[in-house]
């Protein structure tokens, strides 16, 4: 049976036509032809036919919103899900075995320094001074040069283990902040991984007369109560910005400051955790711009008021643990 088919094209013929013949000929748009009906893909009577393309077009077009609506829904659902479990699991019940991990397990050595009540670790190459008051506490460590990286690591949280001495090592982990520089000389020379703990809390992963034990330790959030706090040192002409109390990642490595008639500006570090500014935002309120290791930042907007004063500390946000 032969069928006489005429096809003229409104749009792009060649993705509408899939039993294009050989003995069709084309003219512009138009396709011409005779064939078997065993060509077909399709059975056809024996008549004359003709077919646009745009109501083909139309609902291939309406099809592909569709699915790019579809997509759409099913990548926010996705985003959504990973937010949910992500916020379940930032706020855990322990402390200590539940913290955000931020690296793997490192091999390291561990000591102690400061005496008993660990008064022998205030101050610091950190600047954090009183341990105790910044809210710190025990819970401190002095990092070999390896691992201080000239002060950027101050206020880094770690979790330590004591392993493969079961002589001297207690079963557990401690979270300690890193908070003063231990210099080379013994077991801080380069390249060693070494931390250098206040006594009560070594005694947490050790006995007192190991003196050293082999850890594992791996980097985790901190977890802090209450804002960071910004400690407002030095003159006019010479704002020297101590920031403590940080949680998230813990070290900030980058700052800005905003007075109320003034634009951000960066600060410099000058050592650990003092950030420094030389212009005079004297009576002005002033916000912070603050950004940890990990790229996270959090603006403390107003956070000391127009009247503050030198040797004042003021609280502001906080990064989620």
């Amino acid at each position: 049976m032969v069928v006489r088919l005429s096809v003229r094209c409104d749009v792009d013929c060649p993705l509408f036509i899939p039993f294009k013949h050989p003995h069709f000929i084309s003219t512009n748009n138009s396709f011409q032809g005779s064939f078997t009906s065993r060509n077909l893909l399709f059975p056809f009577s024996s008549s004359s036919f003709f077919f646009t393309l745009r109501q083909h077009n139309e609902r291939k077009k309406k099809a592909l919103q569709y699915l790019n609506k579809a997509m759409g829904l099913l990548g926010f659902l996705v985003v959504v899900l990973l937010s949910v479990l992500n916020f379940v699991h930032g706020f855990p019940r322990n402390n200590h075995a539940h913290h955000r991990y931020l690296g793997p397990w490192i091999n390291a050595h561990a000591t102690f320094y400061g005496g008993g009540d660990a008064s022998g670790t205030m101050g610091g190459a950190c600047g954090y001074g009183n341990l105790y008051s910044q809210g710190y506490g025990v819970n401190t460590a002095a990092l070999s040069t390896a691992l201080f990286d000239n002060g950027l690591s101050c206020g880094a949280c770690y979790e330590l283990r004591c392993v493969n001495d079961p002589q001297w090592c207690l079963p557990g982990s401690i979270v300690v902040t890193a908070t003063n520089f231990c210099p080379p000389g013994g077991w801080c020379d380069p390249p060693n991984h070494h931390f250098d703990l206040s006594q009560p809390i070594f005694q947490h992963i050790a006995q007192y007369r190991a003196g050293i034990v082999p850890v594992i330790y791996r980097r985790v959030r901190c977890r802090r109560s209450g804002g960071i706090r910004f400690t407002i040192n030095g003159h006019s002409y010479f704002n020297l910005v101590l920031i403590t109390h940080v949680g998230g990642a813990g070290d900030v490595h980058s700052v800005a400051i905003k007075g109320s008639r003034t634009r951000w500006q960066p600060m410099s570090r000058n050592w650990g955790q003092n950030w420094q500014s030389n212009s005079y935002l004297n009576g002005q309120s002033l916000s912070f711009l603050v950004t940890t290791s990990d790229g996270r930042s959090v603006i403390s907007y107003n956070v000391a008021p127009a009247g503050w004063s030198f040797g004042q500390t003021y609280t502001g946000g906080q990064f989620r643990f």
